[in-house]
């Protein structure tokens, strides 16, 4: 819109001509010196035009102008409640790190399938399944016992065979903000560094049934149902112990111990009062 040589009066300056024009100001001529003023913001109650034609379609600039800013308005105000959200959320996730308590049982046992073996390798997560009924019914499992201390264990059984043999295929510690109570998707994700695939070998080293014990039954080597159960922090400890002992590699035995010593350190186990393996296999 070309706005050079048209008439206009202002409430304070008179009647001018405007001289300059571009996206963000106006420079007008008035009787005894030029001023310049921000462009649209000025037309409307400080200045008039003269031509009704320019003046509606100024209006309508205005308006859309108006629009914008009120959106844009709108947006931060957006903005500024997503980052109260957020502090507060933050404030709260502290909040529980600093005044968590060890569970004695907030280490997570899996039970991989087939695609799991994969995926759970590949993406470093598992996920909890969801729940079979009432109210919640169809929404996924919060692992509530898992905290920063906790470290998830990947096993699996064929079909073909017997429960107590059972594989380790691999354990990760889960990730440092992680907060089972926190977690509405069901996925548990692993640890940045602290994280452990067996070799098919080692995997036939380390049976689960070695470490593990139903203490109602502690004869007894079934799973029943479900993806996942909890169970004793010493014993995932034994486990990572033994893993460090069957690691030939020495940047794999390394990683392994750098892990076991930080799980000692997250669950207050003091390695030299650490008890050998005493689980169903070991008793039968």
């Amino acid at each position: 819109m070309n706005l050079i040589n048209k008439k206009v009066t202002h409430k304070q300056f008179g009647m001018g001509s405007i001289v300059e024009q571009n996206d963000s100001s106006i420079e007008i001529h008035f009787a005894s010196e030029n001023k310049k003023f921000v462009f649209p913001d000025v037309f409307g109650e400080h200045l008039k035009i003269h031509d009704k034609s320019v003046a509606n379609s100024l209006d309508k600039i205005i308006q859309k102008k108006e629009l914008e800013r009120k959106e844009e308005e709108s947006k931060k105000e957006e903005e500024k409640k997503l980052q109260r959200k957020y502090q507060e959320l933050r404030l709260g996730h502290e909040k529980l790190m600093k005044n968590h308590k060890l569970h004695p049982e907030s280490q997570m046992v899996f039970w991989c399938d087939t695609e799991e073996q994969n995926s759970s390798f590949s993406e470093w997560k598992v996920f909890s399944g969801e729940i079979k009924s009432g109210n919640n019914k169809g929404m996924p499992n919060k692992p509530i016992r898992l905290h920063q201390n906790s470290a998830v264990l990947l096993t699996e059984i064929n079909s073909d065979m017997p429960e107590k043999d059972r594989r380790i295929l691999g354990v990760y510690m889960v990730k440092e903000d992680f907060i089972g109570k926190l977690c509405e998707d069901g996925y548990v994700p692993a640890h940045s560094k602290y994280r452990l695939q067996l070799t098919e070998q080692e995997s036939d080293q380390m049976l689960f049934w070695k470490y593990y014990i139903n203490e109602k039954f502690p004869q007894k080597m079934t799973w029943n149902t479900g993806k996942y159960r909890y169970f004793d922090n010493l014993w995932m400890a034994q486990i990572l112990r033994d893993i460090v002992s069957l690691k030939s590699d020495p940047e794999e035995r390394e990683l392994a111990q750098q892990f076991f010593d930080h799980f000692c350190k997250m669950n207050q186990i003091v390695e030299q009062e650490l008890p050998e393996p005493n689980g169903a296999l070991m008793r039968e």
